[in-house]
């Protein structure tokens, strides 16, 4: 097979420029500008939240947007900052600095491509709902929770970063409220709450952006209000490249911490960050698919992806995905093509470049406001309610996902929530399947026409197999077939089971040898292709022979008796 087979890369921006138009692209354009105008204030609230800074928020939204547009594997995917990774990265920073957010966004980006070029990105989309959701939820609470001191202008230096104590801090300083501060928190969320009811192409959130900037310019110089927060100085233009290191005098990370030891410690940050970035990224992805009717290439958004992640920390960018609401912008205001997500990246770097002096004016309370609309919009209660009704199982997952990412951490509740999604997968898989065991009679049946009732010959016995053969049966089976009183011909009926595992065959294997020691034959009935193929290869058939491996009942039951009569001529 050829390299270029193997490595599923094909970005959908050299696919579209094919077969482009002037209409297209006046369409992309228009998208273009109103995305872009959408991505100011959350690239800059983002930015900020995470620990960073506005310009930080948008070279990323800047740089990562136009690489994700012209390699990745969605023709209207929107790339940048989002709120997912604020909590991850705040705590990154606070505990290594800027070159340990550097390192592990760069060993995100290298994983993010190691997936796609290893196809991984189809298995990462069937990542359980309810941990989506679980996760999800609960960083949007986090979120919310690290807006209060800002919203409300409590003026606490250093907010705790645990969420009991966050709020504890929170109480213990709620009577030094801004009240100014507060009321411009409130009211900016109050006008992006009800800016849609209104108009449905203004952002809500440059809006309020904008009116509570021209509010708060008022408030200080003809009313000598100086308590409220702006973001303060914006450096004009692009970052420039950087390379991570460790200075001299000057250590950018904890002390004692060479550079491959910190690569060893944030190792599992970086997993964390390349698997959320790839579920958030595909997910928007095939939501995007069911509104423009088309098909994205998940390996080459994965790759996509990883590209935007290994450039964007060398400018002093954070990590970056496909982001939901901007691309959704995208498509209602008719993008169609990857030229509306890169026309989006220009609008932001005019705005990095010729308006950094009116950006810095932007007031901290209203940029909280910003991001706890970002929050609810975020947490999904709608669908928590609804999952609240359907199962048990479904429900305990997200939860605890949710507790676990509010009160620990996003890593931890990802690898506890799979855990728990795969032994709850396991036990109503065990609970669907059925190993039972027939002598004398057994009836089959025809998809409820031509019901028969065989008859099994004497000395043999059935053990019919429902469901798929993985460990947990394996080990029901080797228990059954060890507390049954013992046949010469014992036939294991498969023509349910959908497939084998490791454990299966092990245990089948066994069973096999043990009953050939005690001169016991076996038979096998109604085996598929796949099981077949599985059987093969593990030497199960070999065991049994050729001979008695029967496409169906009825040869399986015709080979019991040929056996049958050879043993009564033995005798």
């Amino acid at each position: 097979m050829k390299v270029k087979n193997l490595i599923d890369f094909r970005p959908k921006f050299f696919d579209t420029m094919k077969n482009y138009s002037r209409e297209k692209f006046a369409a992309d354009v228009m998208a273009g500008i109103i995305v872009g105008i959408v991505a100011i204030p959350l690239a800059i609230a983002f930015g900020i939240a995470s620990g960073v800074g506005p310009a930080e928020g948008l070279t990323t939204a800047i740089i990562a947007g136009l690489l994700i547009s012209v390699f990745g594997g969605s023709k209207v995917q929107i790339g940048g900052p989002t709120g997912a990774f604020i909590i991850i990265i705040y705590g990154v920073i606070q505990d290594y600095k800027l070159e340990g957010l550097m390192i592990a966004t760069i060993m995100a980006g290298i994983i993010l491509v190691i997936m796609g070029l290893c196809r991984l990105g189809t298995i990462i989309k069937f990542m359980p709902y309810p941990i989506i959701i679980g996760f999800t939820g609960g960083i949007a609470i986090t979120i919310f929770s690290t807006q209060i001191n800002d919203l409300l202008g409590l003026g606490i230096d250093k907010v705790p970063a645990n969420f009991v104590d966050k709020w504890a801090c929170y109480f213990e300083n709620i009577g030094s409220i801004d009240y100014w501060s507060a009321g411009m928190g409130i009211l900016s969320v109050v006008l992006i709450a009800l800016t849609p009811k209104f108009s449905k192409k203004i952002p809500g959130s440059l809006l309020a952006i904008i009116v509570m900037t021209l509010i708060g310019y008022v408030l200080r110089e003809y009313a000598g209000v100086t308590s409220i927060d702006t973001i303060g100085s914006m450096p004009s233009g692009l970052p420039p490249f950087r390379m991570p290191s460790l200075p001299e005098g000057a250590p950018a990370l904890p002390e004692g911490v060479t550079f491959f030891g910190i690569i060893q410690e944030l190792a599992p940050v970086a997993f964390t960050i390349a698997m959320l970035g790839a579920i958030e990224s595909l997910l928007s992805a095939m939501v995007a698919d069911g509104v423009i009717g088309d098909r994205h290439n998940s390996n080459t958004e994965l790759i996509g992806q990883g590209i935007a992640n290994v450039v964007v920390p060398f400018f002093g960018g954070i990590p970056a995905t496909g982001a939901i609401a901007r691309t959704m912008a995208n498509i209602n205001n008719g993008g169609r093509t990857p030229v509306a997500g890169i026309v989006h990246t220009l609008v932001l770097l005019l705005v990095l470049l010729f308006l950094g002096g009116i950006v810095e004016h932007i007031p901290m309370p209203c940029l909280a406001g910003v991001l706890v609309m970002v929050s609810y919009n975020m947490s999904g209660w709608r669908t928590i309610k609804s999952m609240c009704k359907s199962s048990m199982s479904g429900t305990s997952v997200l939860f605890v996902t949710l507790l676990l990412t509010v009160f620990f951490d996003l890593t931890l509740a990802i690898e506890v929530g799979l855990v728990m999604a795969i032994v709850l997968f396991m036990k109503r898989a065990m609970g669907s399947a059925h190993i039972s065991v027939v002598r004398n009679e057994m009836g089959v049946h025809n998809d409820g026409e031509n019901d028969e009732v065989l008859t099994i010959p004497a000395g043999a016995e059935v053990f019919e197999i429902e469901g798929p053969f993985f460990f947990g049966i394996a080990n029901k089976f080797d228990e059954l077939t060890r507390n049954s009183d013992a046949m010469p011909i014992r036939i294991v009926r498969m023509r349910k089971v959908t497939f084998i595992d490791a454990t299966g065959l092990h245990n089948l294997e066994i069973f096999i040898e043990a009953s050939h020691k005690a001169g016991r034959t076996i038979i096998l009935s109604g085996v598929n292709e796949n099981v077949e193929k599985a059987l093969r290869k593990g030497g199960i058939v070999r065991l049994v022979g050729d001979e008695n491996v029967c496409g169906n009942i009825h040869l399986a039951l015709k080979r019991a008796q040929e056996v049958a009569d050879a043993l009564a001529l033995a005798k």
